[in-house]
């Protein structure tokens, strides 16, 4: 009797193939053998992707420096360079005598006689103060906001976006006040009236800031900044320089396309914002 086992090649098709073993040519799930790992027909289950809490706010808090608040020389040199002429002058504010200070605030007042004869000088000197000193609430809000501004678009555009609110929330507020006195409706006393300080620009860069934050910070910083103008308007005290406020936040506002353009352009940006999508790092 033949007893040889025949080890013939696996039954082909009319067409000649080899006969269907699984979807991609290799085994069939049904013979599998046991025990042999990384089989070529062995299916595997992918694993369950884990949801993503990277955008959620509280996340962002696990990663903040609270001294990323604050201006460095390396890091933020013209927040820091200018904090330090703010402290300085004051200094002078609060120990120097009351009527040099007086003497010094009004040759540094961006009023309508002193716009007229010397315009860049007035706007300059205006800049060099700070209204109750460096920590009063636009004190503190330059450090804050300009810091971070400057962290983000670097420090010649967060220099030309405090000058930009400085110097037309400034026009924009004192040029009706002259053509008011023109017309007869204001005292001649309105072209003296005493205006200086440093709240224009700081609006105007917390307008710019906002437009670069996450919307969970953005429309809380600007509902309540901006409820505080316009409270500030209402109580009628100031009435140019609250108007002067508003229209600097309007004026940092209208530059988000530009500062979001200018800080997608910076070196390093597109790794960050990989690494941070959804959270805000001050």
């Amino acid at each position: 009797m033949d007893t040889t086992v025949d080890r013939a090649a696996p039954a082909r098709d009319q067409a000649g193939d080899p006969a269907d073993t699984g979807a991609c040519g290799g085994a069939s799930a049904g013979a599998l053998l046991d025990g042999i790992p990384q089989q070529r027909g062995a299916t595997t289950e992918p694993a369950a992707a884990r949801p993503s809490t990277s955008g959620l706010p509280w996340q962002s808090w696990r990663s903040w420096a609270p001294w990323r608040l604050l201006p460095t020389p390396t890091g933020t040199p013209f927040t820091f360079f200018y904090a330090i002429v703010l402290l300085a002058t004051s200094l002078i504010a609060d120990h120097a005598d009351p009527s040099l200070v007086h003497a010094l605030h009004q040759g540094s007042s961006t009023d309508v006689a002193h716009l007229v004869r010397n315009p860049v000088l007035a706007l300059v000197a205006s800049g060099l103060w700070v209204v109750g000193g460096v920590m009063s609430p636009y004190g503190i809000g330059f450090l804050v906001a300009l810091t971070a501004l400057e962290r983000r678009v670097g420090g010649m555009r967060t220099a030309g976006l405090f000058l930009l609110g400085h110097v037309l929330a400034t026009l924009a507020t004192e040029i009706p006040v002259g053509l008011a006195v023109l017309a007869g409706r204001l005292p001649e006393s309105s072209l003296h009236r005493l205006d200086y300080g440093i709240s224009f620009g700081v609006a105007a860069c917390v307008g710019a800031l906002a437009g670069l934050l996450s919307p969970w910070l953005r429309w809380p910083i600007l509902i309540t900044f901006g409820g505080i103008l316009i409270g500030e308007l209402f109580a009628f005290q100031d009435p140019v320089t609250n108007w002067g406020h508003l229209i600097a936040l309007a004026i940092g506002v209208a530059m988000w396309p530009v500062v979001r353009r200018r800080c997608r352009a910076r070196p390093g940006f597109s790794r960050l914002a990989a690494a941070r999508r959804g959270r805000d790092v001050p």
